[in-house]
């Protein structure tokens, strides 16, 4: 039955993917304009509407470029409570900016992080705010055309890749599969960590790169787990019970690493984005309550907790201790200092000639 209601979407999905196309085409052949800017911009982005590890990936280019080059960060600052450009402060939250880029806020403070719904504005204020800064990211922006960066980086799920899958609401794709030909650089995120080489080759001939186009190849690597409040380590051993509370697109990857470490794991999801309530602490506390055993344990992602760190006063008041899951990206086949170079290699030809 599912099967006959996903193909009454068929439609709709055609004409949205019809309506993207135009837009597109009026981009590409300067119908719509879109702004350059003389410093270099890098988008990290994907064609599909989440769930492909962006976040990590961002915080990759950070760590990489950071103590290099005066870093910020340009983001949309998707589902916060404000609107408008924010730059962010000592006093910014996730309601004000965003859960991702609260995340990066807190996780480098030495570096500007930004938001705006209109990036070609947002970025002309970000220069008069920090006008030192040397590279901008720009954060889930594949589809923001307004802006032409000088490099785009198309990031693409291993378990749902772009070639095998369709327009929203269809499929979960923002746009044609035609989109990929705007990367740079298409990265296959999420991929097993033992990756056959044959594998490999087997998605370099299905994706089928460009030309112009680098591809690569990452797998996710989760750190060891942290109080959310005093950020102290938490050691939890492997016959706890552990409830995984998140709010994000694709939870199974963490799902996944969390069973090959502990011998029961309950998952209570919600909606990605998800503002909680003191309601929703009080389940939590609860859904642990009623799970098995005597040691047991609350874990939740990186992403999730700056959004949970806005009820801290509830969660000490109810006596919750939640773990924190770090994850990081690493790169497949030895392939880290080529893309690295790749990187390093654009930032440095499309640097401003100082006195212009």
């Amino acid at each position: 039955m599912l099967k006959y209601l996903n193909l009454l979407l068929y439609p709709f999905s055609l004409l949205y993917g019809l309506i993207m196309w135009v837009r597109n085409r009026f981009y590409d052949k300067g119908v719509l304009t879109a702004v350059e800017f003389d410093i270099p911009t890098i988008a990290a982005g994907n064609l599909s509407v989440g769930g492909t590890g962006k976040t990590p990936h961002v915080e990759y280019l950070i760590r990489l470029l950071k103590d290099h080059y005066k870093v910020a960060t340009l983001s949309r600052g998707y589902n916060r409570r404000t609107k408008g450009y924010i730059l962010a402060d000592e006093n910014s939250t996730a309601a004000d900016i965003g859960d991702e880029p609260m995340q990066f806020h807190d996780k480098f403070p030495d570096i500007k992080v930004c938001v705006g719904e209109e990036r070609m504005l947002a970025i002309p204020q970000l220069l008069g705010d920090e006008p030192d800064t040397e590279v901008v990211l720009l954060d889930d922006a594949f589809q923001h055309r307004s802006i032409k960066p000088g490099m785009n980086i198309l990031i693409t799920d291993y378990k749902r890749l772009f070639t095998r899958d369709h327009v929203v609401p269809f499929g979960r794709l923002r746009e044609g599969r035609k989109g990929y030909e705007r990367a740079n650089c298409i990265i296959v995120s999420k991929c097993p960590p033992d990756m056959s080489v044959a594998a490999k080759q087997a998605l370099e001939k299905e994706i089928n790169p460009l030309p112009h186009q680098q591809l690569f190849f990452t797998t996710l690597q989760y750190g060891a787990l942290y109080d959310m409040i005093t950020q102290q380590p938490v050691i939890a051993p492997a016959s706890a019970t552990v409830l995984l509370a998140c709010g994000i697109a694709r939870p199974e990857p963490l799902l996944e690493a969390l069973k090959n470490s502990f011998e029961q794991v309950f998952l209570l999801s919600f909606p990605d984005h998800y503002y909680y309530s003191e309601k929703d602490i009080a389940k939590i506390k609860k859904e642990l309550s009623d799970l098995p055993g005597t040691d047991k344990i609350v874990i939740t992602t990186e992403k999730d907790a700056v959004r949970l760190h806005l009820l801290k006063k509830t969660l000490a008041e109810q006596n919750l201790q939640l773990a924190v899951m770090p994850v990081e990206i690493s790169f497949l086949f030895g392939e880290a200092d080529s893309f690295n170079n790749f990187i390093f290699d654009y930032v440095a030809k499309h640097q401003p000639i100082q006195g212009q």
